[in-house]
């Protein structure tokens, strides 16, 4: 399939510390063929050092990945065929919207790895709670999509 085919998804956080790396990276690996996605935040955080691990974990390395603001794309003029929010709802709020025209917004409802409590193996087991709950949400769209 030429790269021009390929629908180009976006996924917002906040910050783009965690739950927007982990579906941008899964839908990389399982929609290869079809679909090239990347992922930004209303503001530029850090990556969380949670999710690094638990991708690690399943073979999936994000730890060179930077956090990237949505705005820098905008403002580049880049366009999607599918912008992904992927903020819980506790905090839909403040999950932002990508602006300009789209084709299809779509908001998933995950919780955010940076507000677990506990210790850190009780904050892995919780971030690989999302992780898993992520990874099948993106097989399960990718099959919706035709």
């Amino acid at each position: 399939m030429a790269e021009t085919t390929k629908k180009k998804v976006l996924f917002v956080c906040t910050h783009n510390s965690a739950r927007s790396q982990m579906a941008e990276a899964f839908l990389n690996k399982y929609g290869e063929n079809r679909f090239e996605a990347e992922s930004a935040g209303l503001k530029a955080g850090i990556l969380n050092p949670l999710v690094v691990t638990v991708m690690k974990e399943i073979g999936i390395d994000i730890a060179g990945n930077r956090t990237k603001n949505v705005l820098d794309f905008y403002k580049q003029g880049k366009r999607y065929h599918y912008v992904i929010t992927v903020c819980d709802e506790s905090a839909a709020q403040t999950c932002p919207i990508f602006p300009g025209i789209l084709t299809k917004t779509i908001h998933w409802d995950f919780k955010d790895p940076s507000s677990f409590q506990g210790t850190w193996e009780e904050k892995l087991a919780k971030t690989r709670e999302v992780r898993d709950l992520m990874e099948q949400k993106i097989n399960e769209w990718i099959t919706s999509i035709n």
